[in-house]
C-alpha cells in the first residue's frame, strides 16, 4: 500500500499525517512534559521528526536523539530537515533525563536483531510510547529481535500488524491505537490481507430457522474409551451446547462408563464399522479421552470411511510417532507442547510454523494458546485474541473440540468453523470467568455457549452493516 500510495500522493503526505496522529494521541494522553524523540534513519524516524515538530509547535519541551541521519533524498531526510529544534546525542543519559521518550527508531519491517547498545539506550527511558511497533518487535510475527522495551502505548497506522496481537511482542506494545492517516482508497486495489484478526464478520454462523430438525443441525459423533470418559463427555457437552442437533458417543465395550451421563446423549456400543454405515454421521471427534491403542483402532477406520475428522489429545499423541497417520483428518487442535511433538521445534514465526504444519498434513491447524493461530493449507491465517485466562483449566481444550465439531456438522467450511469455534470458546470462557470469580472449571465452559452464539451472530451482522456503508472494520 505504501508503494501504491507513493504514486498517488506527495512523498511526505502520509508521513506528515502519521506524525501528526502520534503527536495528537500524546497530547490527548499526557500533560506537557519533557519529551525526547528517538529517531532512526528510516521512515519510522521520519514519522518521529514530525511528532517532534508538532509537539514543539504546541509548546512542549522537545528534543530529538538521532541514531543515524536519514539517507539523503528520502522523505525521512526531508522531515529531518524541517526539524529546527534541539538535537541531542543518542545516549542512555539523554533518554533517562526525559519524562517521555517517543520510540521512532525501528518500525514493523525490522528483519535483524536490534544491536545491544541501541537496546540499552532505549531501556534507559522512564516511559515510552512507540510509533508503529516497539523497536525490536517484528511486525509480521511478534518475535523479539534482540531486545525490546515495553511501552505505555503504541500508535500504528491503517491496520494493526500481527506483532501487535501475537506474543511476546504484543506484551510490549501496551495499548495499541490504529490511526487513520488518509491512505488512498486506490492503494487498496489488488491488496489481499495475509493474516486476519479472528472475529465475527470474518465468518458467519448458521442461523436457526423454523424448518430446523436435528439432522439438519448436524450430527457429531465421538470415539469414546473406558479409561478417560470425562474428556469425551466434555467434548460432547461442548458440541451439544454449540448447536449440534444430535451427539453420539461410540464407546464399544466402554459404553457403561457413559450410560449415566447427560440424558440427551446417545451412547452406542455397536462396532464402529457398523456405525459408519450411517451416512448422516459425517463429523467425528477422535482423541479426547482415548489411549493411543484406542486411537489406532478407530482413526484409520474413520479416515477410510472418508469422514470429517477432528483430531485432538490421544490422536495427536499417536500421530506424533508417525505424522502420516494424521493424513486425511480435517483439523488438528494442538497446544504448543503437542505441536512441538508433532512438527518439531518452533523457531522464529509461529505464523509460519502453523502454516507449514497445515500444509504438511493438508489439514487446518489450530495452534492453541492465549493468542491462538488458525492456519489452513491454502494459506489462510487467523489470530484469535478473544480469550481469557479462565480457559487455563484441564478439559478446556476438550470443550473446544466439541464446539468446532458442531459447526462443521452444520456445514461450515473447516477453516471458518475452526475460527468461529475458537472465538465462541473464548467468549464462553470470558463469561464463565465472570460467573465464577475468574476461576471456572471445564464443566462451566459449555453453559455460556448458547449466548456466545447469539453474541457472535449480532456482531457479525453489525460488521456486515459497516461493510455495506463503506466503513472499514
Amino acid at each position: 500500500m505504501d508503494h501504491a500510495a507513493a504514486a498517488l500522493l506527495p512523498s511526505t503526505r502520509l508521513m506528515e499525517n502519521a506524525g501528526w496522529a502520534v503527536a495528537r494521541v500524546i497530547r490527548n494522553r499526557f500533560s506537557p512534559r519533557r519529551v525526547t524523540v528517538a529517531c532512526g534513519p528510516g521512515n519510522n524516524g521520519g514519522d518521529g521528526y514530525v511528532v517532534a515538530r508538532n509537539l514543539a509547535r504546541w509548546g512542549w519541551s522537545v528534543r530529538v536523539a538521532a541514531l543515524a541521519a536519514p539517507k539523503p533524498g528520502t522523505p525521512a531526510a526531508e522531515m529531518a530537515a524541517c526539524w529546527t529544534g534541539l538535537m541531542v546525542p543518542f545516549t542512555a543519559e539523554e533518554l533517562a533525563g526525559a519524562d517521555l521518550v517517543v520510540d521512532a527508531v525501528f518500525g514493523s519491517g525490522l528483519k535483524r536483531p536490534v544491536a545491544d547498545d541501541v537496546a540499552a539506550v532505549l531501556a534507559a527511558a522512564r516511559e515510552v510510547v512507540a510509533i508503529d511497533v516497539p523497536s525490536g518487535v517484528a511486525g509480521a510475527s511478534g518475535e523479539i529481535l534482540g531486545k525490546a522495551r515495553d511501552c505505555t502505548f503504541t500508535v500504528t497506522f491503517v491496520r494493526p500488524r500481527p506483532g501487535h496481537v501475537l506474543q511476546p511482542g504484543s506484551d510490549l506494545c501496551g495499548e495499541v491505537i490504529c490511526a487513520d492517516i488518509g491512505m488512498p482508497d486506490a492503494a487498496w486495489e489488488g491488496i489481499t490481507p495475509v493474516v486476519q484478526h479472528n472475529e465475527p464478520g470474518l465468518w458467519s454462523l448458521p442461523v436457526s430457522g423454523d424448518g430446523d430438525y436435528k439432522y439438519r443441525r448436524g450430527v457429531v459423533s465421538l470415539c469414546g474409551g473406558a479409561e478417560m470418559p470425562g474428556a469425551t463427555r466434555l467434548s460432547a457437552r461442548g458440541a451439544r451446547r454449540s448447536g449440534a442437533g444430535l451427539v453420539r458417543i461410540s464407546a464399544g465395550e466402554g459404553a457403561p462408563a457413559y450410560r449415566l451421563g447427560d440424558p440427551g446423549l446417545i451412547v452406542d456400543d455397536a462396532p464402529l464399522s457398523e456405525l459408519l454405515e450411517d451416512a448422516r454421521r459425517k463429523v467425528w471427534i477422535c482423541g479426547p479421552g482415548l489411549t493411543e491403542d484406542k486411537v489406532a483402532a478407530t482413526l484409520p477406520q474413520l479416515l477410510k470411511a472418508d469422514r470429517i475428522v477432528l483430531a485432538d489429545a490421544g490422536a495427536l499423541a499417536w500421530g506424533a510417532q508417525d505424522l502420516s497417520r494424521l493424513k486425511g483428518v480435517a483439523a488438528v487442535t494442538p497446544h504448543i507442547g503437542e505441536f512441538r511433538k508433532l512438527f518439531g521445534p518452533v523457531e522464529g514465526s509461529r505464523l509460519d510454523a502453523a502454516l507449514a504444519a497445515a500444509r504438511r498434513i493438508n489439514a487446518v491447524v489450530v495452534m492453541k494458546g492465549p493468542d491462538t493461530i488458525i492456519a489452513a493449507p491454502d494459506g489462510r491465517l487467523a489470530i484469535n485474541t478473544h480469550a481469557s485466562s479462565a480457559l487455563a483449566t484441564a478439559g478446556s481444550g476438550d470443550t473446544l473440540t466439541g464446539v468446532i465439531a458442531a459447526l462443521l456438522a452444520a456445514g461450515m467450511d473447516v477453516w471458518e468453523g475452526c475460527c468461529a469455534g475458537v472465538w465462541l470458546h473464548g467468549e464462553a470462557g470470558i463469561e464463565a470467568g465472570k460467573a465464577h470469580g475468574g476461576w471456572p472449571v471445564a464443566e462451566d465452559l459449555d453453559l455460556p455457549l448458547g449466548p456466545a452464539r447469539a453474541t457472535a451472530t449480532r456482531l457479525a451482522r453489525e460488521a456486515g452493516d459497516k461493510k455495506a456503508t463503506g466503513s472499514l472494520l
